[in-house]
């Protein structure tokens, strides 16, 4: 029997809306290959919702997701909605209500891009950074005092947990053991002296149970150094909510464009749905020109696939990525062509 998977499209803002068919049809294809299929239902919640309705998503948008095998984003974000209200609003919720832990973001230098960074080379730089997604330095703890006042203050919490560094570093240790077997641990408990320290702590104690994986940890000042002047030494990474974020989309532009980069916000053990999105923004200044690259939302549909567990069609994703961008002369803007997102997306296909 065929099997289907419920997927749930939220197109959200600008080009948002513009990369999501073609990571569909990209996802049809490969259904009908592999013999699967794959259900579509779609919301239209974004920033202009909120500007019509006062809300990102309703009330009861949790319970419509809840059923679904996997959620399927484009991008969020709209000129004169606060970004912090459109993250809160809507991903935030998504993320932590469907414990969505990790947030797991491979980044490539294919053949036929130039990195910025001239040691960056084809087939050398293969990098997973692992980002804790549901707590650390994005947290709802603290407040504002005296507003408006000349003795106006704002705090900011940090959280972390033993479980919730615990579960992260376990993940990216597994990851790291199926890969080249080498992890980073990204810290710096040299000025952040209490939950820094205690992230180095349970990463080391986690580390007894992964003989197989070289591990170490560095600052995360040097470590974006690092990145830039040596990315290829870098297997697995993992980070806080915060370090992870910013070393993610670093890592994405010295792969060459973060047009392409993909990520995955994963419940490892599925008791809910997991939320596949691209790097890139909403895009407002190109919203609408039909000229997006679809790639980061393909890639992202490729880690759908390989969580629903069709790894094989995963890999036919990604090997097409890696020929269009190495074979054919097909670009969009960003890369230097003049592809429309729809001829590009025609282009990956036929070579699928």
């Amino acid at each position: 029997m065929t099997t289907t998977h419920r997927i749930a499209l939220i197109p959200g803002d600008g080009i948002g809306a513009e990369v999501l068919p073609p990571a569909q049809q990209v996802l049809d294809v490969l259904g009908r290959r592999h013999g699967f299929s794959l259900s579509y239902t779609s919301y239209d919640w974004s920033c202009e919702r909120y500007l019509r309705e006062g809300a990102m998503m309703p009330t009861d948008g949790l319970d419509q997701l809840r059923d679904k095998d996997a959620i399927l984003l484009g991008a969020v974000g709209y000129p004169g909605v606060p970004d912090h209200v459109s993250l809160w609003g809507l991903l935030i919720p998504i993320r932590r209500s469907f414990r969505q832990y990790v947030n797991l973001r491979p980044i490539r230098v294919f053949e036929g891009i130039d990195s910025p960074v001239r040691g960056a080379r084809p087939g050398e730089v293969d990098i997973v950074v692992v980002r804790e997604n549901a707590e650390g330095e994005y947290s709802e703890i603290g407040g504002r005092l005296n507003q408006g006042t000349s003795e106006e203050l704002a705090v900011q919490e940090a959280v972390f947990t033993r479980a919730g560094v615990t579960r992260i570093a376990d993940y990216a240790f597994s990851l790291a053991a199926r890969r080249r077997g080498r992890l980073t641990s990204a810290t710096k408990s040299n000025g952040i002296i209490h939950t820094m320290p205690f992230w180095d702590q349970l990463i080391a104690e986690r580390a007894a149970g992964h003989p197989d994986v070289t591990w170490g940890q560095e600052h995360i000042d040097a470590l974006a150094a690092k990145f830039v002047l040596d990315p290829a030494r870098f297997d697995v990474v993992v980070a806080s909510n915060l370090f992870g974020d910013i070393l993610s989309d670093l890592a994405a532009a010295v792969a060459g464009s973060i047009g392409i980069a993909p990520s995955a916000n994963l419940n490892p053990e599925r008791d809910f749905p997991s939320m596949f999105e691209p790097v890139h923004g909403s895009a407002p200044d190109i919203a609408g020109q039909g000229i997006a690259n679809p790639l980061g939302a393909i890639w992202s549909a490729a880690l759908m696939l390989d969580h629903l567990g069709h790894g094989a069609a995963a890999k036919d994703i990604t090997d097409a990525i890696a020929a269009i961008l190495a074979k054919s002369d097909t670009r969009t803007r960003d890369l230097g062509g003049t592809a429309t997102t729809a001829e590009f997306t025609d282009r990956l296909i036929e070579l699928l």
